[in-house]
């Protein structure tokens, strides 16, 4: 019995390998970098073309711009996330792509008599066959791919820096308010006109509600890592879409009722969503605590 614990203490001793991101992933999260951008490119470049060159024609453009916004920003989540080495690095991208691909997919369901299979503009045409066939195959391949990737040996890099308590509360509060407004919206579209700072369909309120849900739960999750190096690919993007977000407020200023409260507290809430992004991703890294 001496020698068999003896000889566990010291396996204990020994440094745990580090768990990897398993190549599966880092594929699945470059393909899925390369779609957004090119959505993004859709919405955010050709806002008012939509009825030409997107799945589906939104109106008003801002709402275009907002969409387009945030997949350029979630291109940089996840092309940076794609090229970390360390899964405790990249994962804060999982649970939000997946989210939103998800919320999306259900989105495209209950309206799909709004998209363009049947338009008489062939890229339109095409646009919608494409988007339905990657929100049918992305969220099952990505659940298969993070089963395989949790399954991979190894632990968590210990954490060198957490959060100061100020940024961790701020994360919390955003991610109280995304999931907040983003399953309201979704749930009940017609509240848009209450919560939201222009008009917005039921399918737009829809598809702007699974971006809210899937920032929520990035937002959430970044309450739980608690640590700068696991997060700065996520505050990256995340400045990304503060900056996007902002610049589609100022493109369609005249879209904006600046008489309702909502309008100045969405550009509030983009204030501060900058805040977070910059000092998350301006934080030096450091090491672990054991290193």
């Amino acid at each position: 019995m001496l020698c068999v614990d003896g000889r566990s203490k010291a396996l204990s001793s020994f440094p745990q390998m580090r768990r990897a991101s398993s190549a599966g992933m880092r594929r699945i999260l470059l393909l899925a970098g390369g779609l957004v951008f090119l959505a993004g490119f859709q919405l955010f470049v050709l806002t008012e073309q939509t009825e030409h060159y997107f799945a589906w024609t939104i109106q008003p453009p801002i709402t275009a711009g907002f969409l387009g916004a945030a997949y350029w920003a979630s291109f940089a989540l996840e092309v940076l996330a794609s090229r970390e080495k360390w899964w405790d690095r990249a994962r804060i991208a999982v649970p939000t792509v997946l989210a939103f691909t998800i919320m999306t997919l259900a989105a495209t369901l209950l309206h799909i008599d709004r998209f363009h299979f049947n338009s008489l503009e062939p890229i339109a045409r095409f646009a919608a066959w494409f988007w339905l066939a990657i929100y049918a195959l992305v969220p099952p391949l990505m659940l298969v791919l993070l089963y395989r990737q949790v399954s991979v040996p190894g632990e968590d890099q210990p954490r060198a820096r957490n959060l100061p308590i100020w940024l961790r509360g701020l994360l919390g509060i955003h991610s109280i308010i995304l999931l907040g407004v983003g399953i309201s919206l979704f749930l009940a579209p017609q509240i848009a006109n209450v919560v939201w700072p222009w008009k917005l369909t039921a399918l737009t309120a829809r598809a702007v509600a699974a971006w809210l849900i899937g920032l929520g739960i990035g937002a959430g999750q970044a309450v739980y890592e608690n640590e700068f190096a696991r997060l700065r690919v996520a505050m990256i993007s995340y400045t990304v879409f503060g900056l996007l977000e902002l610049l589609t407020l100022l493109r369609y200023w005249a879209s904006i009722d600046w008489t309702a409260i909502q309008s100045w507290l969405y550009v509030a809430f983009l204030a501060t969503v900058l805040v977070v992004g910059v000092s998350g991703w301006r934080a030096p890294v450091g090491k672990p605590n054991n290193e």
